[in-house]
């Protein structure tokens, strides 16, 4: 299983930052969306 995860990265690289980046913007708006209600 994690040679086939390793030959997924190596044949995406290019978009594998891109497609990481917007996985940590999901997590950062997930958080912030799960902390507004003790923020009102």
């Amino acid at each position: 299983m994690l040679n086939e995860i390793l030959a997924i990265a190596r044949r995406n690289q290019d978009t594998l930052l891109t497609d990481l980046a917007g996985v940590a913007a999901l997590v950062v708006m997930l958080m912030g969306a799960l902390h507004l209600p003790t923020v009102l």
